[in-house]
């Protein structure tokens, strides 16, 4: 039986390298590549199970065409050459009303691949005139507040920090949502490194830790400024680096003199002789390592986070070292190999930007012209947008016709007009850059493609012949374009082996003497751009905005069957998943009347959700968590999650403000029925 090289193409940064064993043309067993030096032949528990998902009897295997009111999921089958007219007929028609900015495409990385994820559709969109998708869900707003600090997003391998003898894991739960590295982590700390995580959630990441410190949610900022104060007053900064390789740090001093750890005590709760011995451990052990993600930037302050945490390990010198300074998303080191610029349209036609984030006012504003198409693929907006009601409310829109890719009748999908049969990974031609790690991925189809299902980069193809749509740009084949992408790379070993690592040296150590991608090659503590902009020019933390309501928020990812939304609609996921539920301090949960395993809603103005409560500490007073990623179905309504969280915009960056969601809680009858009470939309 031949086996097929792959590699996963989920929003994760681990990227795994698979192998599919195939028998007269299905796919019967999957499982990791054991010579991939990363993934190193495991998969998650999600990803074990992935032939559940190509086979499932759910799967959408033909177009489908609305036949009932938007949301219900009633539809029937249809033939391509059907759905194609039917799309070009109401789109070419909203065109010739409003003009091609009517047109909103959304789509995001639901399938996290070099072409899948966003290649054809670039010069498709533009030959329409349709509006562009700007924002970040994830991931952009971090990488511009190293950017703030750094002049690019470039950091440190994390495989690295198994050379460091101080790791902190800052606002990342490594165990659960990047559990390849953690045998890392575990090799440090055998060679007697010391593990901190620090984080507002008490994670397994951090039950696994040898210190946790759990500051309230957004407040990081505050305890960097004072690691900064005692590191400067203490006299721990490394002044040669400082002086050869940075710009500021005078008035980042005098900036940080007031930020005792007193005073970042009163901001986020953690004790200020905590606060100092952290600063001297970490500036006074070398190699030191701090390793982060993307939650933390979903607060108002989320570039900030990354700005200001980016300014430690220049402080410190621990760039100097290997096993030293400071990793986040390597994506972006994949430049060196990979140029997905190549797809962008020949067309110069300025067309207005709308932000992902607020997906919600776009289809319920009063934009000129208004958003009448919207076309989805690589997402469910309906359940992973913030603001989620709002989405919903647009999207019942009879004036708006909707076009969904997919492989399951998703929230998002129940309200299209057309849904167009999406293939899975096992299906389909892509290269995979990873962002958790330095290796391309190559992933080979191992079957064909069930029932009628398509790439999509063939429904662009589709599409545009439609249309009508001339130019061999929209034409190109699957293996056109990622030879077209791929920049120093020999396809034809990475089809044969299944990975290569990036044209990077052994030793990535980019800044042990500088050469920042600023415009003076200095790291800069005080930013001039920034200032022009209208920013705080040094890292400066702003307390977060009152909400109103007594409770924080968190809505993180916490299953380890599910990714976002993916998964939640299969019971074999779903089902030892146990259902929703909001996670409550006893002390908040005794001073309103709420018992373990109770029924319990939860509201804030943008909606209302039926919950069951869980008693525990895992979360501090004042914060309550409800991990997101369940269908409507599952909380028993039209809601989520995501109806309680805001869409209020990042400082900069382009992202969104998830996690400064304010919210109430209250105690229902032991016995309440899990259902949704819908709030007004907005």
């Amino acid at each position: 039986m031949p086996v097929v090289l792959g590699t996963c193409h989920h929003d994760c940064p681990d990227s795994c390298g698979w192998l599919a064993t195939v028998e007269e043309g299905v796919a019967v067993r999957l499982r990791g590549n054991p010579d991939h030096p990363y993934s190193r032949g495991e998969l998650c528990p999600k990803v074990n199970r992935f032939l559940d998902r190509v086979y499932s009897p759910d799967r959408l295997l033909t177009p489908l065409i609305r036949t009932g009111p938007k949301g219900r999921g009633e539809f029937r089958l249809a033939s391509w050459n059907e759905a194609l007219a039917l799309v070009v007929k109401r789109v070419s028609a909203a065109i010739d009303r409003h003009g091609g900015e009517t047109v909103l495409p959304w789509g995001d990385a639901g399938t996290q691949g070099l072409i899948q994820m966003s290649s054809l559709d670039r010069r498709f969109f533009a030959r329409l005139g349709a509006s562009r998708q700007t924002g970040s869900l994830c991931g952009a707003t971090a990488g511009a507040g190293v950017a703030a600090t750094y002049g690019s997003g470039r950091g440190a391998d994390p495989a690295d920090l198994r050379h460091a003898r101080y790791v902190i894991l800052w606002g990342t739960n490594t165990r659960l949502t990047n559990r390849h590295l953690w045998p890392f982590v575990e090799q440090a700390r055998a060679a007697g490194a010391k593990i901190v995580v620090i984080d507002p959630l008490r994670t397994i990441t951090a039950e696994a830790a040898d210190w946790f410190i759990q500051p309230r949610p957004g407040t990081d900022v505050a305890l960097m400024l004072a690691m900064m104060h005692v590191i400067i007053s203490e006299e721990m900064v490394d002044t040669d680096y400082v002086d050869r390789y940075a710009t500021g740090f005078h008035r980042l001093a005098e900036h940080v003199t007031g930020w005792t750890p007193e005073r970042a005590e009163a901001a986020t709760g953690v004790p200020a002789d905590d606060i100092r011995l952290l600063a001297r451990e970490y500036a006074g052990t070398r190699p030191s390592f701090i390793r982060t993600l993307i939650g933390a930037e979903h607060h108002e302050n989320g570039a900030m986070f990354f700005r200001a945490l980016a300014c430690l390990p220049v402080l410190t010198g621990a760039w100097r070292d290997l096993g030293g300074g400071l990793a986040r998303s390597v994506g972006v080191w994949s430049e060196v190999n990979v140029d997905d610029s190549v797809f962008n349209p020949s067309e110069s036609v300025d067309r207005r930007g709308i932000n992902m984030n607020e997906l919600g006012r776009a289809l319920t504003g009063d934009l000129d012209p208004p958003v009448s198409v919207l076309f989805v693929w690589n997402g469910n907006p309906a359940v992973t947008v913030p603001n989620s009601n709002l989405i919903r409310a647009g999207l019942q829109r009879d004036d708006l016709f909707t076009v969904v890719s997919e492989q399951f009748l998703t929230d998002t999908a129940r309200f299209a007009d057309v849904v167009f049969p999406a293939t899975t990974q096992l299906e389909q031609l892509d290269v995979v850059a990873s962002w958790g790690h330095l290796y391309l991925g190559w992933n080979e189809p191992a079957i064909h493609p069930r029932g009628e299902s398509v790439p999509n980069t063939e429904l662009w193809r589709r599409l545009a012949a439609a249309f009508g749509m001339e130019g061999d740009d929209l034409y190109q084949s699957d293996e056109e374009l990622v030879a077209s992408a791929l920049v120093g790379v020999d396809v034809a070993a990475l089809r044969a082996d299944g990975f290569v690592r990036l044209d990077l040296p052994d030793r990535l150590t980019p800044y042990v003497e500088g050469g920042f991608a600023t415009d003076g090659g200095k790291a800069e503590l005080w930013s001039q751009a920034l200032e022009q902009a209208g920013l705080p020019a040094l890292p400066d933390y702003r307390e977060p905005l009152p909400g109103g309501l007594p409770l924080i928020l968190l809505t993180p990812k916490r299953h380890t069957r599910f990714l976002n939304s993916s998964y939640s609609v299969l019971p074999g996921h779903a089902g030892p998943e146990g259902g929703p539920f909001l996670e409550i301090h006893p002390v908040d949960a005794a001073s309103r009347n709420i018992e373990d395993d109770s029924w319990i809603e939860v509201h804030n103005a943008g909606g209302r959700l039926r919950l069951k409560a869980r008693l525990t500490d895992r979360v501090p007073e004042g914060v309550v968590s409800a991990p997101f990623g369940w269908q409507a179905a599952d909380h028993g309504g039209d809601g989520v999650a995501n109806s309680l969280t805001p869409d209020t915009p990042t400082d900069w960056g382009g992202g969104v403000a998830y996690s400064d969601a304010r919210v109430e809680v209250t105690a229902l009858s032991r016995h309440e029925p899990a259902i949704l009470v819908p709030a007004t939309a907005g």
